[in-house]
């Protein structure tokens, strides 16, 4: 599957005159509870030649591959990306941490892995998580009955939100490393890792009786993080001069 997505980048590369700067895996392989039959889900950055910029419109500054059964993918413009790194976008700040590596060139993970955490901002990763958790809680995880994989599209960001309460800095990427440092009630504990092992094992789709446990558990922390929400700031400096250079320097590097 790797060398099938490294060429669908060098098809691209090619069609579009672009370069590809970073192509990492996103989604439920990355955060560690992958399904039997879960897609890729493929995330990349990507530099346009410099006429591209050079024009009094605005373009289109994402490119979407044709989603099918096994891949999704999609990728955003470098200028795109700088900007959104700058809002310190978690997705982003997610894929800068991605194990699945399909593509890296040019040096370009390196300089925005050392500029993570300056560019951080716990009340935007927060608010964005606590978004994220609460809207799946809503939309899945009101009936009787639910689908056990949407617990896991609930716990994972609200699990976010407990490490940034408590460490106030960028979560993990990995469900496992969130759930060893911040689950310490063993019958809670018990409960989400016999529901991973269920949903990795291929029953995710399943209907059933909702878990009250962890319906008890989410309830409770909605509460307190929405507490701890309101007073959060984010002190940090402005980074944007930094990310001017980033940008002019990866012009040149790439198109010399």
């Amino acid at each position: 599957m790797k060398e099938s997505i490294q060429k669908e980048l060098m098809r691209m590369e090619r069609e579009q005159n672009i370069k590809v700067l970073l192509a990492v895996e996103s989604g439920s392989r990355a955060w560690g509870f992958p399904s039997q039959d879960s897609d890729y889900d493929v995330r990349f950055v990507y530099i346009c030649h410099p006429e591209w910029y050079l024009s009094i419109d605005d373009k289109r500054d994402v490119i979407e591959v044709p989603i099918n059964d096994l891949l999704d993918m999609s990728g955003w413009d470098i200028r795109k990306t700088l900007k959104l790194f700058r809002k310190s976008n978690p997705p982003l700040l997610e894929w800068l941490i991605s194990d699945t590596v399909y593509y890296s060139a040019y040096g370009f993970k390196d300089d925005m892995v050392k500029l993570r955490d300056r560019v951080f901002s716990p009340k935007a990763s927060l608010h964005h998580y606590l978004s994220m958790a609460k809207g799946n809680f809503r939309d899945y995880l009101q009936g009787e009955e639910v689908r056990i994989k949407k617990y896991f599209y609930v716990l994972r960001p609200l699990l976010a939100c407990m490490w940034i309460k408590k460490y106030n800095t960028s979560p993990p990427l990995l469900f496992q490393d969130l759930i060893f440092d911040l689950i310490v009630e063993p019958d809670l504990k018990r409960e989400i890792e016999e529901l991973l092992t269920r949903k990795m094992s291929g029953e995710e789709l399943k209907m059933e009786k909702r878990n009250d446990i962890l319906h008890r558990f989410i309830e409770e922390q909605f509460d307190d993080i929405t507490q701890y929400a309101r007073s959060c700031t984010s002190l940090r400096t402005d980074p944007t001069a930094e990310l001017d250079e980033l940008y002019r320097k990866y012009l040149k590097i790439v198109w010399g």
